[in-house]
């Protein structure tokens, strides 16, 4: 086996999901995770954590939704119970086929989110964790042989997370003292408020509330967001290819979207229910150990020089305690990814906080360029 295999457990188990004795913990493996599960499987019986293994295929889940009549039972009392007793859930990608379920119709991908809502709501009280392993469909999806990906994979997972924790702790600084964030860039200007909200520092952990690995964002939740932004950074969304997404925002919702291919997919998601038009999350992406594109929002989100924005549900732990239930709700959580390493800038309450992707407290950074 790879060391690094085993490094990616380590992390999973130790420092990401911190699995203790006695823990009921819950792995979901994608088809092609065999190497990195068993891994993690031994790491999780030397805590002495309890664990039950479930097979998660996008192609099992897809023959699903295709017989389904549409009509879903609402949480099912079998699965609802095992997200209910779980204290941890470990999710590891490594399907076959990253566009599994592009067929299946958009009113029964809706439906079966919204009976899940329960089901959702019980896994997002968990320590849950979701990673992947390096798989030849994911270097094919990104473009790269098998080799090649798995170094990327693994420069970007296996980092020193409490220095990268320390660094990012600068944005969450400035986005907990702000007010409003601006963004601008070619065919781009938005402004969000962020006041009474608390930013994550998300460090691959949930000790930082951070549930990704490999994360290395800040996040919160905006609200009142007016203007237009352009996301540029081409994203498989519900198996499909969508480019050039155009968002036009009045009193805080979606008034207008564009994309180039396959317009369609945003419709469907605007549709899904009223949270779905607003904004859950504005996200900060500083990890560079991620330095290219890959298709995948698990990497590309948290790449340097990047901003994401997602639709929909809004999560928690960007509220301040007791006000947890004032977050967006929807049944989904879409994100977009518009890059900012060229001619653009944020701004926090007005003051430029990064610029053509350097953020001020970095070398090269020109708040008047």
């Amino acid at each position: 086996m790879d060391p690094r295999v085993e490094e990616h457990a380590e992390v999973l188990v130790e420092w990401s999901a911190r699995v203790e004795e006695g823990d009921n913990v819950v792995l979901n493996v994608g088809p092609d995770a065999h190497e990195l599960a068993v891994a993690v499987a031994e790491k999780v019986g030397e805590r002495g954590a309890n664990l039950h293994t479930a097979y998660s295929s996008g192609e099992v889940g897809r023959a699903y939704a295709l017989a389904h009549d549409g009509d879903f039972e609402e949480d099912p009392d079998h699965v609802l119970a095992l997200m209910e007793n779980a204290d941890v859930v470990l999710s590891i990608g490594g399907g076959r086929n990253a566009s599994e379920g592009s067929d299946v119709p958009p009113e029964v991908q809706q439906a079966q989110s919204k009976a899940r809502q329960g089901i959702r709501e019980a896994y997002m009280d968990t320590d849950w964790v979701g990673t992947v392993h390096p798989t030849r469909s994911l270097a094919q999806q990104a473009n790269m042989s098998y080799e090649e990906y798995r170094e990327f994979a693994y420069d970007a997972i296996l980092r020193d997370w409490e220095s990268l924790a320390d660094e990012m702790a600068k944005m969450k600084d400035v986005l907990d003292a702000g007010s409003e964030v601006r963004i601008v860039k070619e065919d781009t200007d938005l402004t969000m408020s962020i006041e009474n909200r608390v930013a994550v520092n998300s460090a691959a952990s949930v000790a930082y509330d951070s549930h990704n690995l490999p994360s290395g964002e800040v996040f919160t939740a905006p609200a009142a967001t007016e203007g237009e932004v352009f996301f540029d950074v081409p994203m498989t969304i519900r198996g499909e290819r969508v480019q050039d997404v155009h968002l036009t925002f009045e009193d805080g919702e979606v008034v207008d979207y564009s994309a180039a291919e396959n317009e369609s997919v945003i419709g469907d998601i605007l549709d899904t229910d009223d949270g779905a038009k607003r904004l859950g999350e504005l996200g900060i992406g500083m990890n560079r150990g991620i330095d290219q594109f890959t298709d995948s929002i698990l990497f590309d989100e948290k790449m340097g020089d990047t901003i994401h924005l997602a639709l929909g549900r809004a999560y928690g732990s960007n509220f301040p305690e007791g006000h947890e239930d004032e977050a967006n709700d929807s049944a989904v959580h879409v994100d977009m990814i518009t890059d900012v390493s060229e001619d653009s800038f944020l701004e926090v309450d007005g003051e430029v906080v990064q610029r053509d992707g350097t953020f001020r407290w970095e070398d090269g950074f020109d708040a008047d360029a």
